[in-house]
């Protein structure tokens, strides 16, 4: 046994991924590869052929019974509903190789993805982001590869034609879009704003409940603008952010601290040299994975 809890270690970042993108959650994430850990020590490991599949099997299944749940209580949650911010600065987390990888770790992605049945967003995550054939991901569900198929063709339909890839800005480009937009949202400076906003931007905020944010998404490039422009004259009136950049999810993001507290996270998607999205999440209780993050540095716990 000591060998497969080895075994199962070196696995664990890739059961943390995949868990992540099933759930949109990291604290639930967590949960899951550790119940699949302890799966593990009640089973027995002459039946076990090879232990990746195993493990993914059982993370996976672990998962969907969780996306149950989650959807009933995500259905009565105050305002709108973002997945848990997670730090992708450090490429050992999981695959993003591939735009569709990428992607798949996206806010904007995972928040689409809400809108899937629980085994569609299996065959899909397992696909796009693992590179799984349908006869592999027919066994890890329990189905045949017909129904497979037919629920990868599903999701790919609810969700979308996949976005063209698109050139992802470096480190010093979007450093200055969003510099850009804290000086002029500082500042109160509507006009400034509308410069480096998309026509179509939107912001979403989320606070959970505990933190004031906007109730319902805002759209159009002036009423972002008005609404970013009041709401940081506000808050910076009544206390002294510090940010700092950061990748947070494969996307541009400004970490904000109040002391040395996280505050929030606010991460923007960037077309050309305008900012197309602006996702804030303010709820503490979403923001307890990150700042573990940052307070080890070194990867997640346990790899």
């Amino acid at each position: 046994m000591t060998d497969l809890v080895e075994d199962f270690e070196a696995q664990r970042p890739r059961l943390f991924w995949l868990a992540y993108r099933l759930l949109g959650s990291a604290s639930e994430a967590e949960d899951a590869v550790q119940d699949a850990y302890l799966r593990l020590h009640g089973a027995d490991s002459a039946l076990i052929e090879s232990l990746p599949a195993w493990l993914t099997k059982a993370v996976t299944n672990l998962c969907l019974n969780r996306l149950t749940s989650a959807r009933a209580r995500r259905e009565v949650y105050p305002g709108p509903w973002l997945p848990e911010p997670i730090l992708t600065d450090d490429r050992t987390l999981g695959p993003q190789e591939t735009a569709e990888q990428r992607e798949s770790v996206s806010i904007a992605l995972l928040s689409l993805m809400e809108q899937l049945k629980p085994n569609e967003r299996a065959a899909f995550v397992l696909r796009e982001a693992f590179a799984y054939s349908h006869s592999e991901i027919a066994e890890i569900l329990e189905l045949s590869e017909a129904n497979v198929r037919q629920l990868y063709r599903r999701a790919r339909q609810r969700l979308g034609e996949p976005r063209q890839p698109v050139h992802r800005p470096d480190r010093a480009q979007w450093r200055s879009l969003v510099d850009r937009f804290f000086t002029a949202a500082s500042a109160g400076d509507v006009a400034g704003l509308v410069e480096i906003l998309t026509a179509d931007v939107t912001s979403t905020a989320e606070g959970g409940g505990k933190v004031a944010a906007a109730r319902r998404p805002i759209s159009g490039r002036d009423r972002v603008a008005q609404y970013v422009a009041r709401v940081f004259t506000r808050n910076l009136a009544q206390t002294q952010l510090r940010l700092d950049a950061a990748e947070v999810n494969g996307e541009p993001a400004m970490l904000a601290f109040d002391g040395d507290t996280l505050a929030g996270v606010l991460l923007f998607e960037i077309t050309g040299e305008q900012i197309a999205a602006v996702r804030i999440v303010a709820n503490p209780d979403k923001l307890r994975f990150l700042a573990e993050q940052l307070s080890h540095p070194a990867g997640l716990s346990g790899s």
